[in-house]
């Protein structure tokens, strides 16, 4: 699929954002063309080969609704609770690279469970910062919400009974 500059897009472990320029660099003795992706919080910016997008995972962001039906499903999912640490990190590093919502709002509540119970190691705290932003800014951009807006509606689902 080829993209435009102004269009939403999703990357599966920076997150949602703008593609606001495309470049063209020289690696090599050959010239590739990039999407620059601009993620909404923390103005950070993502280079994308245009040539790689679809091994990459990337797609057009998800719409309202569709977000909406992925924060209401957050309560039925279940809590992945595998005692060893090396075992959970490589399972929750799947279901983030997998560039699903669902994937990836079942990682945050998992590791929110395990760090009111037990606390989180560096890398699990990582990786749970890394989810939440991934849900987030895609929940921006879909929903035009502000980042705190944005935030609260994702921990008001993780808390529903």
């Amino acid at each position: 699929m080829t993209y435009q500059i102004g269009d939403k897009i999703a990357h599966p472990l920076h997150g949602a954002g703008s593609i606001c320029e495309i470049e063209h660099k020289r690696v090599d003795g050959k010239t590739r063309s990039y999407y620059v992706l601009m993620i909404p919080k923390g103005d950070m910016r993502v280079m994308i080969p245009v040539d790689s997008c679809e091994q990459i995972g990337i797609r057009p962001i998800i719409d309202g609704n569709e977000f909406a039906r992925i924060l209401a499903e957050i309560p039925k999912l279940p809590v992945l609770d595998d005692s060893n640490w090396n075992k959970r990190y490589r399972e929750n590093m799947l279901r983030l690279k997998s560039g699903k919502l669902l994937e990836v709002a079942g990682v945050v509540k998992s590791l929110v469970w395990r760090e009111v119970r037990f606390g989180l190691s560096n890398g699990e705290r990582k990786m749970l910062h890394s989810a939440k932003q991934i849900l987030i800014s895609e929940m921006m951009l879909s929903q035009s919400l502000e980042y705190e807006a944005a935030e609260r509606r994702l921990y008001d689902s993780l808390y529903e009974a």
